[in-house]
Formats: C-alpha cells, structure tokens, sequence
C-alpha cells in the first residue's frame, strides 16, 4: 500500500513538471522529437520509484531511422511506460480523444503531435486515421494498441481494424511488439502497484504491401504473432 501511495504522488508530480517541460520544448525547432524525450524520462521515471524493472528484446529486429506502425498488446496502464520508456525510437501515439481533454497534459500531447481518435463519431475517427495514415507515409512512426482497451485475463483480445487501416493505407511495415509483466505491476481495474519484471519485445516487420486488399489476413498474421511471442516469454519465466 505504501509503494502504491509514493508512486500515485510521484506520477502527480513528474506528471505537471514533465507536461509543462514538453509544452516549452515542442516550441523549439523538431519540438516534438524533444518532447518525445521528456516523455521518455517521465516514464522511465515513473517505472523506476515502482520498482519495475524493463527488459527489451529484438531491438536489432528494427532499423531505428525507418517508419513503422508498432502494435502491442494491452493488459495494463504500465505498458504506456514500458513502450515510452524503452521503446528505442522516436514515435507518437494514437490515442482516445477524451486524453487530449486533461488539463495540460492533453495541451503537451497535442503539441508533441499525438493523433486523436474519436471513438464516439465514425466520421471523425475516420477522418483521423487518413491524417494520421498520410503522416506514417510521410516518416512518422506511431504506437496503437489494436485490442482497443486493455485485456483483463492477459489473453490478447481481438484486434480493432483501425490500425490496420493506418498500415495499409500509409505502406509502412507493422512491428508487433510483446508486452509482459505489467499486468502484474497495475493490474486493469485496481490502484494497486507493485514491483516486478516487466518484458518488452520487438518482433520483426511485417510488409504491408501484399495485404493491402485483404487486411482481415494482416490481422491473423500480426494475431499469430504476437500470441506466439507472449507464450514464448511466459514460458522463458516460469
């Protein structure tokens, strides 16, 4: 309880300081590169006074420099940290529209260059996924989560077609990324924290190109996977 209680004030904290220092620096030249960097430090941050330890795999699966859509899997507010602490490259996410209304700190995301969706409006949504589609094409990497919302028994759900749709439409290649421990650390649903090992696993690309006619076959092959890889990793921590 006492761990819990010194990480939701540290989060409150570092949370104000870092979302104003990202407003200051998205203002400079390529702000949202830097701003990405404060992120980075408020993540790691977080994952540090929580005691969570991050370890990544198949960093050498992905060329730093290039484009990609990264998809992981969802089973904790944790895996926000893990991706934004340890994730090696510069990227920004697509996220649910209610995020950019926190004082703030939905100002900072919308500066950094973060894409809202949303979910309520069809129109909308499909409007931001031709933005956010034309910035991928253009050498932007985003993070999406393609299960929709976090899963509650540590099985990855099925996968929304959005970021299906950014992938095929923009050309770049899907990275499926593995994401284990955190549910364990902030399990969904409780204000419980802990301390624990936390593994962050990058998969190799996967070309777009031939799936562009027929994303339900994307969706089973990226599915397949991740599933493969997230079994591999509880079994190597058993």
């Amino acid at each position: 309880m006492l761990n819990t209680v010194l990480v939701s004030v540290w989060v409150i904290i570092s949370t104000l300081i870092c979302a104003i220092s990202a407003i200051i620096v998205s203002f400079l030249p390529r702000g949202g590169n830097g701003a990405h960097l404060v992120g980075r430090f408020w993540a790691r941050s977080i994952l540090w006074v929580s005691r969570a330890k991050v370890s990544v795999e198949g960093i050498d699966h992905i060329d730093p420099g290039a484009a990609y859509v990264y998809m992981a899997n969802h089973q904790s507010m944790y895996d926000i940290l893990a991706l934004l602490g340890y994730l090696p490259v510069q990227f920004r996410w697509v996220a649910k529209k209610e995020l950019f209304r926190i004082p703030i700190f939905g100002y900072s995301m919308a500066r950094v260059g973060y894409i809202s969706i949303d979910r309520s409006n069809r129109q909308s949504a499909i409007e931001s996924l031709r933005e956010a589609a034309q910035r991928i094409a253009q050498g932007v990497s985003v993070v999406v989560f393609p299960e929709g919302t976090r899963s509650s028994d540590g099985q990855i759900k099925p996968f929304k077609k959005g970021g299906f749709y950014l992938a095929t439409d923009s050309g770049r290649p899907v990275v499926p990324v593995v994401i284990w421990g955190t549910r364990d650390v902030m399990p969904k649903g409780k204000l419980r924290i802990g301390p624990g090992p936390i593994v962050l696993s990058i998969n190799r690309p996967i070309e777009t190109g031939p799936y562009k006619n027929n994303r339900e076959a994307l969706i089973q092959v990226v599915g397949s996977a991740m599933r493969r890889d997230l079994e591999r990793i509880r079994a190597n921590q058993q």
